[in-house]
């Protein structure tokens, strides 16, 4: 009998459309002869499987739905929400609750990776190099040329949690602070203040697959503009490049680090983290426990240059999280 797999997206941050392509790209993967795969849009105004063309409301006790008398559960849950709820713990704690397994991360792991400053306090201990950081609040009190001491410029301002880049700016000149603050705290009511790193920039997938946790060929990226933002992500403003250009000392140090990331964060199914390199040295910037996996997003490429279809790698982490079903109450 086919396994019964919702296939989560959408979310209620500005990644909602973003993670409406994602899932997309989950559902084209999955093989209709093993699965029986329902569309599940999770937006501001609620939680909605698409069922026949209609639209019916999901039971989130339950995580199921009832559609002419009969009621709709679900064997397990792909996760491809970018944002809230997906990434922040709200949906898995919805499914640990409802005892329905998940792919990715745990509702405990989530909540961290989430927050930017907290992963970044979280694995400083476990010799993972980074860039000097400060977090604000939004009702904090602040003097931009203290931050401008202790940070130095230009240097990033991001929404604390949020993803895609929405909510990042880089800071030149000191009167542009307060701007750049304002911009950040329109996503999310805390922001991350971080030294600008000058260096190549990689991005490198993670992922346990077969059994094993396997570190993806890595991307050099190279914007055209200022940073990798919003355009150079998904409307093709920089270059992409896989693998990477890096010397045999340099991947070994990013496979290294990208792996004692994943495993010392407690990541699951697969992520992607982004690194600056100074010298030989992999600087971590942050990882998406959700990574993009639309036409243009780089966990795709780092799989197809590992010889990894999508649809069998999703297919994986299906029958990985059906097995490994134990939650704690």
């Amino acid at each position: 009998m086919k396994k019964r797999i919702a296939v989560v997206m959408g979310g209620t941050t500005s990644e909602h459309n973003i993670s409406l392509k994602s899932g997309a790209v989950v559902i084209k993967n999955l093989s209709s002869d093993i699965f029986d795969v329902t569309a599940v849009i999770v937006s501001k105004s609620g939680w909605m499987a698409l069922h026949n063309g209609h639209q019916i409301s999901i039971d989130l006790k339950t995580f199921s739905y009832v559609f002419d008398k009969k009621t709709y559960c679900f064997d397990a849950v792909f996760n491809a929400v970018h944002g809230a709820p997906g990434e922040n713990g709200e949906l898995q704690k919805v499914l640990e609750n409802a005892n329905i397994p998940f792919t990715g991360c745990s509702a405990e792991v989530s909540r961290l990776t989430y927050n930017k400053h907290q992963t970044l306090a979280f694995l400083a201990p476990y010799g993972i190099a980074m860039a000097t950081n400060h977090l604000l609040h939004k009702d904090d009190e602040w003097d931009k040329e203290v931050l401008v001491d202790k940070i130095g410029l230009p240097c990033f301002v991001k929404a604390n949690k949020a993803g895609s880049s929405y909510g990042v700016v880089k800071v030149h000149k000191i009167n542009d602070m307060e701007d750049a603050i304002r911009t950040a705290l329109l996503e999310d009511d805390q922001v991350l203040i971080e030294r600008f790193l000058s260096g190549t920039e990689v991005s490198i997938g993670v992922i346990e697959y077969r059994g094993e946790v396997v570190v993806l060929p890595p991307t050099e990226i190279i914007a055209n503009g200022d940073f990798f933002d919003y355009q150079a992500k998904y409307e093709g403003n920089s270059q992409e490049i896989t693998p990477a250009r890096l010397s045999e000392l340099q991947l070994n140090n990013l496979n290294t680090a990208a792996k004692k990331v994943f495993t010392t964060l407690g990541a699951k199914g697969f992520s992607r983290s982004d690194f600056i390199f100074l010298s030989d040295i992999p600087y971590f910037l942050e990882l998406n426990s959700i990574p993009g996996l639309t036409e243009e997003s780089l966990l795709p490429q780092q799989a197809r240059h590992a010889g990894i279809n999508l649809g069998d790698l999703f297919a994986d982490m299906i029958y990985s999280c059906l097995k490994n079903n134990t939650f704690e109450a």
